[in-house]
C-alpha cells in the first residue's frame, strides 16, 4: 500500500504499521498464527448474550465499565479503583504509552517482543531504548535499570519465556522514577506468579475469599495489562483491562477520556462479565490448551527441533529451514507466523490449536523432514 501520499502528516508518513497475522476467508485452514484460543468462550457467555437487553443497545455503554471493572477486582483480589478497561489489551497499552511515556528519553523495552511496542513508541514519540534479550531469548532484569520507564511482556511474546516475579521485582526497584508495565497477556498459561501480587491493596492481589491481609503497600509504579482474548476466548470482543495503582488508573482515563469516552461497548462488557464468572471452566480450557502444548513440543523435541520452553498458548521452534517449514505448512493450509528478521529468521511460531489441528500439524512437520533427508533439522 503507498503511504506516500501527500494528504498524510510527517508522522504518519513516518509510520511503520504493525502487521498482524494472516487471517483467511475461506474454510479448511488450520490457524495456528495468531495465538487465538481453539476452545469456545464459557457457555455462559453465551447465556449472558442470550439474555441481553438488546434495546439497550439505542443507549451509550457504561464508558467507565464499572460492573466489569467489580468483576475483574473480586478475581484479583483488589478494588474497582484498581482496574481501568478499554478495547482490548491493544488500546490499553496505547493509552498507557501516551499517559506515561510519552515524549520520555530512555524508556526501556526488549529488542524481541510485541510487535506493536515500536509501533507506539514512534506515533507517540517515545524515546524506546531495546535491551538485547540473551542468545537464549531470556531477559536480564540487570540490563533495565534507571529508565524513565519499562515495557516487558511477561511472558514475552514471540519467545514464549517466563521471568520469575523476583526477577519482575528486580526492574521495580531498580527503576524508581518511571512506571513499569507488564504485559501479561499470557500469564494465565504460565507457571509463574501474576505481577499482579505485587500491587497493594486490600487483599494484595489475591483472589476474593483467600484474602489474609491488608497491610501490604505495593509498588507505586507498577501497572500490570491482561485480555480477554487469549485465556477466556474472547478476541473477537476486543476486551482488555490493567491492574494498577489508583492513580495510574486514574491517568488512563484522563487519556481515554481525551480520545473516547466510550470504548467498550454492552455487549462486550456483558460477555466478559461472564466469563471471569467461570472459573471452573477457564480451569479446564487452560489445563487442555496447556497438555496440548507440552505434547506437541515434547514430540517436536522427539523429532529433533529445538523448542523453547513455553509459558504462552505458543511455540517456538528453533530450525534453519524455519522458512521452508512456513511455505510448506501454508502450501498445506496450516498458517503459522514468520518473521524474517536477523534474531527470528531461524524460528517459526505456532499457536496451540485442538488435538486434531495440531496431530494434523506434527503430520505435516514429519512430511516436510522426511522430503529432506540430506540436511539437518
Amino acid at each position: 500500500m503507498d503511504f506516500s501520499n501527500d494528504y498524510l502528516s510527517t508522522k504518519a508518513k513516518a509510520l511503520v504499521p504493525y502487521v498482524a497475522g494472516l487471517q483467511p476467508q475461506e474454510p479448511g485452514w488450520i490457524k495456528l498464527n495468531t495465538n487465538e484460543n481453539p476452545y469456545p468462550p464459557s457457555p455462559k457467555v453465551y447465556e449472558a448474550l442470550q439474555n441481553a437487553d438488546i434495546s439497550r443497545l439505542r443507549l451509550y455503554s457504561d464508558g467507565d465499565s464499572y460492573a466489569l471493572k467489580e468483576a475483574i477486582a473480586k478475581d484479583v483480589g483488589l478494588a474497582p479503583e484498581n482496574i481501568f478497561c478499554g478495547n482490548g489489551s491493544d488500546e490499553v497499552l496505547a493509552l498507557a504509552f501516551q499517559a506515561f511515556f510519552s515524549g520520555k528519553s530512555n524508556v526501556l523495552t526488549p529488542d524481541v517482543s510485541y510487535g506493536f511496542y515500536p509501533v507506539w513508541g514512534n506515533m507517540y514519540d517515545v524515546g524506546l531504548v531495546k535491551k538485547p534479550l540473551r542468545d537464549d531469548f531470556s531477559l536480564d532484569p540487570a540490563d533495565y535499570k534507571n529508565g524513565n520507564g519499562v515495557i516487558i511482556a511477561n511472558p514475552n511474546a514471540p519467545s514464549s519465556l517466563a521471568l520469575g516475579l523476583s526477577d519482575v521485582e528486580q526492574i521495580l526497584h531498580q527503576n524508581p522514577k518511571g512506571v513499569v508495565l507488564v504485559d501479561e497477556a499470557y500469564i494465565d498459561f504460565a507457571r509463574v506468579e501474576s505481577t499482579v501480587t505485587l500491587l497493594g491493596g486490600p487483599c494484595n492481589g489475591v483472589p476474593d475469599g483467600q484474602c489474609l491481609s491488608d497491610n501490604h503497600v505495593g509498588y507505586e509504579n507498577l501497572l500490570v495489562v491482561r485480555t480477554f482474548s487469549k485465556s477466556h476466548s474472547l478476541a473477537g470482543m476486543r476486551v482488555g483491562y490493567a491492574i494498577g495503582p489508583p492513580k495510574l488508573i486514574a491517568a488512563l482515563g484522563l487519556v481515554r477520556d481525551a480520545f473516547n469516552s466510550y470504548p467498550l461497548d454492552m455487549l462486550a462488557q456483558t460477555a466478559a462479565i461472564a466469563a471471569i464468572k467461570d472459573r471452573p471452566y477457564l480451569a479446564q480450557t487452560l489445563s487442555q490448551v496447556i497438555i496440548t502444548r507440552d505434547t506437541t513440543a515434547a514430540r517436536l523435541r522427539e523429532m529433533g527441533y529445538y523448542v523453547l520452553p513455553s509459558h504462552t498458548n505458543f511455540i517456538l521452534i528453533q530450525t534453519p529451514e524455519a522458512q521452508g517449514l512456513y511455505n510448506y505448512l501454508l502450501k498445506n493450509k496450516i498458517l503459522a507466523r514468520y518473521w524474517a528478521t536477523p534474531r527470528l529468521k531461524d524460528y517459526l511460531r505456532v499457536s496451540i490449536g485442538t488435538n486434531k489441528e495440531m496431530e494434523a500439524f506434527l503430520q505435516c512437520v514429519q512430511e516436510f523432514a522426511s522430503e529432506r533427508p540430506t540436511k539437518q533439522i
